[in-house]
């Protein structure tokens, strides 16, 4: 499945914000814990970081199974596309009947 870039870059330059390096150098394959050396607290920092970049919020839950950069991409690209999807659902207009011309 492929990433949205724009949601990638953003995530990632989150991620280098808070470690002070550059998002270039950030992967999405890289475990936030064992690669990016993040303890429990960074996580949740970032995660709270991402959570005000996206306007969304992140369940405790869910913070299990947020162990690298691409899984949170991910995360959050399935979060916003839920959110997108309830206006997408909306009946149409009725659509008026077109007007013939009478017959005489």
């Amino acid at each position: 499945m492929a990433t949205d870039p724009t949601i990638s870059l953003k995530i990632r330059t989150a991620l280098g914000e808070y470690l002070k390096r550059d998002p270039g150098t950030i992967l999405i394959t890289q475990q936030l814990r064992d690669d990016l050396g993040l303890d429990s607290m960074a996580v949740i920092e970032l995660l709270y970081r991402i959570e005000e970049a996206f306007d969304l919020q992140i369940p405790d839950q869910d913070l299990v199974g947020l162990t690298s950069v691409g899984h949170v991409v991910r995360y959050v690209e399935k979060r916003l596309g839920e959110t997108a999807s309830p206006a997408s659902t909306k009946k149409p207009a009725k659509r008026s009947k077109p007007k013939g011309k009478k017959k005489s």
